[in-house]
């Protein structure tokens, strides 16, 4: 199996931002061990950083694309003509997409890079994860399980 990554993405302290964080502890203990699982706040170097570590990644990230609380999209970046929209996806102003970005013109981008955004609804500081959201997380953790066994 190649290097797999899985990188949740979010601030634990800012309602449906917390979604990628809460993925990723929701799969620690369901991925095999040569799967490693971070969090990262999603600021961009250092997302870079982890990108170029693995040839198989996944990156979860609330967003903020105007869709319900709770959808859950998923956008296969490896492409070379596929960009995800600024701003139209993640939740955070610099981060997850210009990482993306500056991975790919870096020729470092995975051979395989997935981001599972989930839509969110919350962010103030202090509130907690919507409904909608954390029912999605358990949905996303079970699909990334599913990718993983497939490889």
């Amino acid at each position: 199996m190649a290097e797999c990554l899985v990188v949740g993405i979010g601030n634990p302290d800012r309602g449906d931002d917390a979604v990628g964080r809460l993925v990723a502890r929701a799969l620690r203990a369901r991925v095999p061990e040569n799967v490693r699982v971070v969090e990262l706040d999603g600021e961009a170097t250092a997302l870079l950083a982890q990108l170029q570590s693995a040839q198989w990644v996944w990156l979860i990230d609330a967003a903020g694309s105007g869709a319900p609380a709770g959808t859950i999209h998923r956008i296969d970046v490896s492409a070379a003509d596929l960009a995800l929209p600024s701003g139209g996806v993640s939740s955070h102003g610099f981060g997850v997409t210009e990482a993306i970005a500056l991975a790919r013109a870096l020729d470092v981008l995975p051979r395989q890079c997935i981001v599972y955004a989930v839509e969110a609804a919350e962010f103030t500081a202090g509130a907690v994860v919507s409904p909608e959201v954390a029912r999605a997380v358990d949905t996303v953790a079970a699909r990334i399980v599913a990718e993983l066994s497939s490889q």
